[in-house]
């Protein structure tokens, strides 16, 4: 065997035998990080050293410090496991080593970019015309589509924000939700736009956008407008009416952005398609492929019903680049030069799963977590939302016992979930995101959550 082979064999044996045990282990467990920082060194050391001996280091030291997020009882924070064809392909990606920023770097990638992006955008409902970028995850891809709005609605405004910045120019106005999520602010702040430009719309009970008071809002102001959207509340799961919303936001020629990190993924799903209705009516969308399609980190889609304009804001041109002066299709849409061709991971899951299982993921998490639901409710929790999708706001007496329960739970380790803060009360915050969670799963977790709330 040659001595990759061998070195490359012994990498895949030990994460192997990781995955293998996820179902077993604690989910996390304590951990001293000034030890575990002097357990991986600190000074680098003058002498070179073997390949294998590195990697079995690297594997013992980090042992103690992995959290089990890719397991069946994780449960927060929207994580899912890595299904195991996408994690095979991954491995396969970083040994072919290829840089996805065009086509003469990767022919191979640029392909299956054509294709996957093709089929996410069927399985979603986004319109097939529109293009995909493959971004790290919904930050990167709320980013580019918000870059894209501003340049778009700029320009209808005369002005060229690539070319003159934004000092002098037309203010902008962003409407969006009180419940959005925190990436759309820190969006607007790398863009420069500020988070001032915000035009706050209020919320229904269960966190979706009021469309009555959009109406109102947009009615209240004028100048270059863009709105952003919600598919997947990130406390409650909730949706937007995007049909209501974006007829109301094209009506006054906005752009309309929805922010649909892992509920966009309804739309795969017969069963909760009607949660996304209207959404093929936006201008721009961002999800997560790390989420809810269970492809490792980092993965997420940039997507644009206006490829043209997403490739002018985004793209990067100099004379050095072979064929820069057409359209790549994949440098040109994200905000990365120099990426890993992370759609390897990405078309092996849905080539993998197919289109009905991709529905029966999401059918199956969402009907996970609707049993958690129901377990904790008939054990005297109080809960929060309708579970319409896969997230489940948990509540057990105030604010200090909640909290004292969410610390129990994450050091019992049977489960882990994570807390959250919604309308003023502190809630335990379930995401139900992995393929690979049973209701043995669900059963146990429910029960070691009560346990904790009966020692509380």
């Amino acid at each position: 065997m040659h001595e990759e082979q061998s070195l490359f064999t012994r990498a895949a044996e030990l994460a192997a035998g990781y995955v293998a045990g996820l179902g077993d282990r604690p989910i996390a467990q304590p951990v001293d990080l000034a030890v575990l920082r002097q357990a991986f060194g600190e000074e680098l050391p003058r002498d070179s050293s073997p390949p294998e001996a590195v990697i079995e280091e690297l594997a013992r030291i980090a042992e103690e410090g992995l959290v089990a997020t890719a397991g069946p009882r994780f449960f927060g924070l929207v994580i899912g496991g890595a299904l195991r064809s996408a994690v095979a392909a991954d491995i396969l990606a970083a040994g072919w080593d290829q840089n996805s920023f065009n086509p003469a770097l990767s022919p191979a990638a640029s392909a299956a970019e054509d294709v996957t992006g093709g089929w996410l955008r069927d399985l979603l409902g986004i319109p097939a015309t529109a293009s995909t970028g493959f971004v790290t995850g919904g930050q990167a891809a709320n980013t580019v589509g918000l870059a894209v709005a501003r340049h778009h609605v700029l320009a209808q405004a005369g002005w060229d924000v690539e070319r003159d910045g934004l000092a002098g120019a037309p203010a902008l106005r962003v409407v969006a939700s009180v419940e959005r999520h925190a990436t759309i602010d820190r969006s607007l702040r790398l863009l420069g736009i500020g988070t001032r430009a915000i035009e706050e719309v209020a919320a229904g009970p269960q966190g979706a956008i009021d469309v009555e008071d959009l109406a109102r809002v947009l009615a209240a102001g004028e100048g270059p407008t863009i709105v952003c959207l919600q598919a997947g509340n990130v406390n409650t799961g909730a949706c937007d009416d995007l049909r209501g919303a974006c007829t109301l936001a094209k009506a006054r020629g906005a752009w309309v952005h929805i922010d649909g990190a892992f509920g966009l993924w309804a739309g795969a799903n017969p069963a909760t398609a009607a949660l996304v209705d209207g959404l093929e009516l936006a201008d721009s969308w961002a999800c997560d492929g790390h989420k809810w399609l269970n492809v490792p980190y980092d993965s997420g889609f940039a997507f644009c019903a206006h490829p043209a304009l997403h490739a002018e804001t985004i793209a990067y041109r100099a004379p050095y680049l072979a064929g820069s002066a057409e359209l790549s299709r994949m440098g040109d849409l994200t905000l990365e030069a120099s990426r890993r061709a992370r759609v390897f991971a990405v078309w092996a899951a849905l080539r993998e799963l197919g289109r009905d299982g991709v529905a029966d993921l999401v059918d199956r998490c969402c009907r996970l977590a609707r049993l958690f639901a129901t377990i904790l409710a008939e054990g005297g929790a109080e809960i929060a939302n309708d579970v319409v999708l896969n997230q489940v706001l948990v509540r057990f007496g105030d604010d200090d016992r909640t909290d004292a329960i969410i610390d129990a739970v994450q050091r019992d380790g049977t489960c882990w979930l994570g807390g959250t803060t919604w309308h003023g009360r502190r809630y335990l915050r379930i995401s139900v995101s992995n393929w690979s969670t049973t209701e043995s799963d669900v059963e146990r977790s429910a029960a070691a959550i009560l346990r904790a709330a009966a020692a509380t």
